[in-house]
């Protein structure tokens, strides 16, 4: 059962890796994995390839803690194939809707991540203005234009997957600023191994580098860095508010992406609908927070 359950936070972080603002990381911080994670992650290093090269393979998968890796990622594989394709037309069709259900999830994941903080200092205030200043400065980024050379396609990758393991920080939003979302999802949708070797390589090795520098900083400066992640969700609100509108510009005589403009919904039908959404999302996640906190309080 708890592998069954590994799958389902697995597919759910799948799910938010896909959404342009929606960081897998609070998936997995507010279901209570993202520790264990991240200690994973750092473990795969000098010693667990010379376990795996050896045939201690019992060593290396609990060296690893394989099996939580395997069924975790083996939900986010399963679901990013499977819904990235719904998630395209969702988006296309159905973008607000769409959007008012992750703003509900990042809304109560505020709830889920700040309660970790613990006692408030002049550290974590300040850690915590730095995580809004920098989420909010990436929200009110330009989107840059698609780039499918293999050097820029792997840099992508290193940097949407540093995004995706860091709560409220949105790897595929990072892919829609740095220009190569559509291209990313696309490959996917079309298995291009030309798009999607590069980007998985800078992810597997994004996913190693980045791993160990959030375990040391969980080891040294817990309180901050968990009020800095807090930061971070909250200024991805901005990112994923439903009612917003690209802003085109032409520039050397094409037209470009150049920024978002926001508004406030009119009171209608549709908005009723989005709220409701909005609301579904917020209790999905305040059941997901709830379910394990109990699980920890059981052990």
């Amino acid at each position: 059962m708890q592998y069954l359950i590994l799958v389902l936070k697995g597919m759910a972080m799948g799910a938010a890796n896909v959404i342009p603002g929606v960081s897998g990381g609070t998936i997995a911080f507010i279901t209570g994995i993202y520790e264990r994670l991240i200690a994973a992650l750092k473990s795969i290093d000098l010693t667990a390839i010379k376990l795996l090269f050896t045939g201690q393979w019992k060593e290396f998968a609990e060296y690893i803690d394989f099996k939580f890796l395997f069924f975790l990622f083996l939900g986010v594989g399963v679901s990013i194939l499977s819904l990235a394709k719904i998630l395209a037309w969702a988006l296309a069709e159905e973008e607000v809707f769409t959007m008012a259900f992750f703003f509900g999830l990042i809304l109560a994941s505020i709830l889920g991540v700040g309660k970790q903080i613990g006692k408030s200092s002049v550290t974590t205030i300040s850690s915590f203005i730095v995580g809004l200043g920098i989420a909010l400065g990436i929200a009110l980024l330009p989107p840059a234009a698609t780039d499918d050379s293999m050097v820029y396609v792997f840099l992508c990758g290193v940097v949407a997957v540093c995004s995706m393991i860091l709560p409220g920080l949105s790897g595929a939003y990072l892919l829609l600023l740095m220009g190569n979302y559509i291209l990313v999802l696309t490959a996917i949708n079309s298995f291009d191994f030309g798009i999607l070797l590069p980007l998985i390589v800078g992810v597997l090795i994004g996913l190693i580098l980045f791993s160990r520098l959030l375990a040391w900083l969980f080891d040294h400066f817990k309180a901050a860095t968990i009020s800095m992640l807090t930061g971070f969700v909250v200024g991805s609100l901005l990112i994923i508010w439903p009612w917003k509108k690209t802003v085109y510009s032409t520039i050397l005589g094409s037209e470009k992406a150049v920024g978002y403009e926001w508004f406030l919904p009119s009171m209608d039908a549709s908005f009723l609908v989005a709220f409701f959404l909005v609301g579904l999302g917020f209790m999905i996640v305040w059941w997901m927070d709830r379910y394990s906190t109990r699980q920890v309080k059981d052990r």
